[in-house]
């Protein structure tokens, strides 16, 4: 059975701040009092103690009945016993974890009134009148203070929480996007050789082993990108890029031309450009039934502009989630992508370089 909470703050501290009642105890000390006194005073020690444990556990109105019960305590027992006086204190020490900073002040208000009142009542002398009334005021101040620094605290807890969840979304979806587009690709060029290897094994034995050492050679490379794909995509180059789509299309029988400016890219817009490529190619692959497709990089000023166009049927149908993730990467870069399909399928994505200097800049 636990005294105090598991992430309680404080560590061991709040039993060391027990020490205190040991002025509910001088008085009975110093007077003798009967067996009757100490035993109401042990059976008052158990209640107080039952109630500042229970205190660590609890806020809101079940804090403010606590606080309610050290208050009365001291009430009860401040004309008999002077050194009662520190049940207001423990009771000022509590009330800044009911609510609010104006439930706190209420509360240290209205206890400081109760533990004025009943002095004046029981005509206590100065010297124990003064240090109750002004640790009532003292302590329930600090508390105050330290009370708002830890509902600070907690809301920076929960917000670093919700970041730290839409940080490991976001990787997610990323892995995801990267994932489609690495492995939708890859695997279309492995189909394709695969057919085609099928195809030569009885006419062509060299050939279809030369497609089949291809498709081994491409699995390797899928693999290598897959673990690529969870640290980070990065590309090889956009040149790179073109020559792997080169292969994928000759493979389909598509044919392609390619003209790319050589005007030097940044790491961010060069990612995104290649996975573009990689995603049109494939697309064209899978759903156009092109005989000829044209990529073509340039740069006009402060703008970068990739596109990829085709002579098939494929512009008529829809977006599918490898586009829209590809929007979204191009998005995040501040550049547009157009997808045209009135003749074939054209693709056009603009990126502003003025842009991509301030994503390398910060």
């Amino acid at each position: 059975m636990r005294l105090l909470p598991k992430d309680e703050p404080h560590g061991w501290t709040p039993y060391a701040w027990t020490i205190y009642v040991s002025f509910f105890l001088i008085g009975p000390v110093i007077a003798h009092v009967s067996a009757t006194m100490w035993a109401l005073t042990i059976v008052t020690l158990v209640v107080f103690f039952a109630l500042y444990f229970r205190g660590w556990w609890v806020e809101g109105r079940e804090l403010a009945l606590i606080v309610a019960a050290m208050t009365l305590i001291g009430v009860v027992w401040m004309p008999i016993n002077p050194g009662a006086g520190t049940f207001f204190i423990y009771a000022a020490a509590f009330a800044p974890f009911i609510g609010s900073t104006r439930t706190a002040v209420l509360a240290i208000g209205a206890i400081e009134g109760v533990t004025i009142l009943e002095i004046l009542l029981t005509h206590t002398s100065l010297i124990n009148a003064v240090w109750p009334i002004v640790f009532v005021l003292l302590i329930g101040a600090t508390n105050m203070h330290q009370a708002s620094t830890e509902r600070a605290n907690v809301r920076l807890r929960l917000a670093q929480d919700e970041i730290e969840h839409l940080a490991k979304t976001a990787e997610r979806e990323r892995i995801g996007r990267d994932l489609h587009d690495l492995l939708g690709h890859t695997l279309s060029l492995i189909v394709l050789k695969s057919e085609l290897a099928s195809k030569l094994a009885d006419r062509d034995v060299a050939r279809a082993r030369s497609e089949i050492r291809d498709v081994e050679r491409i699995s390797r490379e899928a693999l290598a990108e897959v673990r690529a794909a969870v640290g980070g995509f990065r590309s090889d180059g956009l040149q790179a890029e073109v020559d792997r789509a080169r292969q994928a299309l000759t493979a389909a029988g598509v044919t392609l031309d390619a003209t790319l400016d050589p005007v030097e890219i940044l790491p961010a817009e060069e990612a995104v450009l290649a996975l573009a490529i990689r995603e049109g190619v494939t697309n064209i692959i899978r759903h156009a039934g092109a005989r000829r497709c044209t990529i073509q990089f340039n740069r006009a000023g402060d703008f970068d502009s990739l596109t990829i166009a085709d002579d098939g049927s494929g512009g008529r149908n829809p977006l599918g989630s490898g586009l829209l993730g590809m929007a979204e990467r191009v998005a995040s870069l501040g550049g547009t992508m157009h997808h045209e399909g009135s003749r074939g399928t054209t693709l056009t994505i603009t990126v502003p370089t003025s842009s991509l200097k301030a994503v390398a800049a910060s």
